[in-house]
């Protein structure tokens, strides 16, 4: 029987590890930063006060988000070397019980004995560190950790994000900056909810009002904190 010729498909998953860092520092950016100024606004502060705070919450939200997404992400890389160390200890221990390992494997997964035995040797002759990380430990190419990308994806995401709620803080007319930040800040949330939400093949709808609705009982939050001081800062 002829093979048939390999043909390209598009899938989501490779997606996984930049588009969460984006998304939460983008959403971060926009929740965090809208929540300040709303807060420092309701407690009488002016427009100078404001992007002074902005910007300081701009910068040390990228820094916080970066840092700790490659903190984050650097223990996971940790943990699959470590795992990759000990699987080939294991293999140059005994390279016999581990191919009997993957067949095992492959038989779990419904493929008949002769047969996995079989497709097990072929990829342990191959690469057969590369064959128990995939089906053993579940470590591929696709999602193995990448902590730099991780953190610069945050960083960057999290600072575009916050430009946003400034940029209306710069340019609104001050008697309806409150309004302006809100409503911004929502449309921009829904707007970012849906985006990822079809990036990854999800319900584009139910994720918009999921992220505006959290970013929304934020901002309302700390205007009711901000409300309460009211004083200049």
């Amino acid at each position: 029987m002829p093979l048939r010729r390999a043909h390209w498909e598009r899938h989501r998953t490779n997606r996984i590890g930049w588009l969460r860092a984006a998304v939460m520092g983008a959403n971060d950016g926009i929740v965090s930063t809208a929540s300040l100024l709303l807060g420092v606004a309701a407690a009488g502060t002016d427009r100078s006060g404001l992007l002074v705070a902005g910007v300081a919450a701009l910068v040390a939200g990228a820094m916080s988000m970066a840092a700790g997404e490659y903190v984050s992400v650097h223990a996971q890389a940790d943990t699959e070397t470590a795992d990759l160390a000990r699987e080939q200890a294991e293999l140059n221990a005994d390279a016999g019980a581990e191919l009997n390992e993957l067949s095992a494997i492959y038989v779990g997964r419904g493929v008949e004995p002769d047969l996995a035995c079989q497709v097990a040797s072929q990829l342990t002759a191959h690469d057969a560190l590369a064959a128990h990380a995939r089906d053993e430990l579940g470590i591929s190419e696709i999602l193995v950790a990448r902590p730099l990308q991780a953190a610069a994806s945050s960083a960057a995401s999290f600072a575009a994000g916050a430009l946003l709620p400034l940029a209306v803080c710069l340019l609104a007319d001050p008697a309806h900056l409150v309004a302006a930040i809100w409503l911004t800040a929502i449309f921009s949330l829904a707007f970012l909810g849906g985006l990822s939400a079809q990036a990854g093949g999800a319900g584009i709808w139910r994720s918009a009002c999921r992220v505006a609705l959290w970013g929304a009982l934020a901002m309302g939050a700390t205007s009711l904190i901000g409300s309460l001081f009211s004083v200049s800062v």
